[in-house]
This record gives structure tokens, sequence and C-alpha cells, in this order.
């Protein structure tokens, strides 16, 4: 993504994302070079979509006009940060994961065995209480995406869920295993996000 918007443009209850790393999602917020999506007053359901290095990743959450600010000094809107904000201004409840795939050195792991893999859903931070992930469910592809194969998980403190994959040898799988992600929180906001080489086997 590579799209400008002018930053004198006034973004009330905007839904904003850095163009280059696309991690941040803010309401609501003037800032430089970023895309931005007018959200009406009342709450709606709105699906985004990245796609880096081939994977893919899509939310679903629900949305309204910003009507008080709701970002921690430490991680401001970016008009704020830039002195251009003139509206209130709030994270998107947009459900980002963080994984430990358990890999070796040579960032692989070793095949025909079971394997536990760590995800955990994490928020942009925000002054008001997050919501919590409540569920979270897994797919394994092992030919490249053609075919997923669900995957048992299981929770593992706040936010956090771990899934154990049962590694094929190491010509069954020749491009390496995939991985697949749907995520639900208290608030019915949804991600659900497609690796699809998360990691080779040895």
């Amino acid at each position: 993504m590579n799209t400008g918007v002018p930053a004198t443009r006034r973004r009330r209850g905007a839904l904003m994302v850095l163009a280059a790393a696309a991690t941040l999602a803010l309401a609501g917020c003037k800032g430089g070079d970023l895309i931005s999506y007018d959200l009406p007053a009342k709450s709606a359901r709105y699906t985004f979509e990245t796609n880096t290095d081939d994977v893919k990743t899509v939310w679903q959450y629900s949305s309204a006009e910003a009507t008080k600010d709701d970002a921690p000094k430490l991680s401001p809107c970016m008009g704020d940060a830039v002195d251009s904000n003139d509206a209130a201004c709030r994270p998107e409840p947009l459900i980002f994961l963080r994984y430990d795939f358990g890999l070796a050195l040579d960032n692989t792991v070793k095949a025909g065995e079971n394997h536990e893999i760590t995800v955990v859903g994490y928020y942009q931070p925000r002054l008001t209480d997050l919501p919590k992930v409540t569920s979270l469910k897994a797919e394994t592809t092992f030919d490249g995406g053609s075919t997923w194969h669900p995957v048992a998980t299981s929770a593992a403190g706040k936010n956090t869920f771990t899934t154990m994959i049962k590694n094929p040898r190491k010509d069954q799988a020749a491009k390496g295993v995939g991985l697949r992600i749907s995520a639900t929180d208290s608030q019915g906001n949804t991600v659900k996000q497609t690796i699809p080489t998360a990691y080779t086997l040895r």
C-alpha cells in the first residue's frame, strides 16, 4: 500500500493505517501518508485486508465515529504526534497476532514429530479496557494451501493459545508447513491470517 492522502484533510472518525507497516489502525486523526476511510457516527461492521509477503490478513470489526480521545501518550495517534490532530482519536479494535513457532537455529522444525506453536492476540494500546480474545482456531496445510486441515487448540493464558501440529515427513511437505489462524474476541471482532509457509521441515 502506498496511497497518500493530503495532510490537510480532516479525518474525523476515519480508519488510518500506516502505509508502510500496516500495523497502526487509528480512528479520527490527521496525519501524513495514510490511507483513510470515513466512518459514520453510527456503528457499522467493516472489513480490512492486507497482503504482505504472501501473508494475508483479514479483519472484521465494528466501529463508529470517535467521540473522545482514547490513545495513551506513549502510543499517540499519528495526528497528535505531528501536532495536526483536531478530532477525537482512538485505536480501532483490530486483533493482531504474534507467533512463537519454536524454530531451530536454522529456522526449521523436525519432520515426523508433534510440534507446538504458541499464538498471542494483542491490540494497539488504548486508555479504555481492551477486548479479550475468546477463541482461536488453527488449520495447517502441507501442499502450499491447496488443502487445509483443522488442528486442535487450547487456551494457555490471557489472549494466548497453543496448537499442536503433527508434522509429516519432509517429502510430504516439500513447500513447508502453512498455517491459518482465525480468532474472535469478546466484542465479536475477528481476524483470519494465512501464512502459506510458516516453517520448513528438516
